[in-house]
């Protein structure tokens, strides 16, 4: 039985799967920037401009974790990403139907 780590890819997938990852990233990162533009204009005290920061470093760390593309994990990666809705899984065509019917079952499971 194959491991979801021992998934081969090629190199034509390698740049689907790449370009699907920057495609979600900017989309949420363009959201990141629009909360962040309206929780500013609400800062009237101290203690909001640490909340904001402390919003951004938690948002910091989840992104950098987020967009994953080494082999072993970027099934993983895409699956969460169309599970919070930054991905489609139409968005993924190209890709082995194997690798897609994965993605797909995964976000049901994570």
């Amino acid at each position: 039985m194959m491991q979801i780590t021992d998934i081969e890819w090629s190199t034509t997938e390698k740049k689907i799967a790449q370009a699907a990852l920057e495609k979600a990233k900017e989309r949420e990162i363009d959201a990141l920037l629009t909360t962040v533009r309206q929780q500013a204009t609400g800062i009237q005290e101290f203690n909001d401009l640490w909340h904001l920061h402390d919003f951004l470093s938690a948002r910091r760390y989840d992104l950098d974790g987020k967009y994953d593309s080494r082999n072993a994990t970027v099934i993983f990666s895409l699956a969460g990403l169309v599970k919070e809705g930054w991905l489609k899984v139409s968005e993924l065509e190209g890709l082995d139907k194997e690798k897609i019917t994965k993605v797909s079952a995964m976000t049901r499971m994570i």
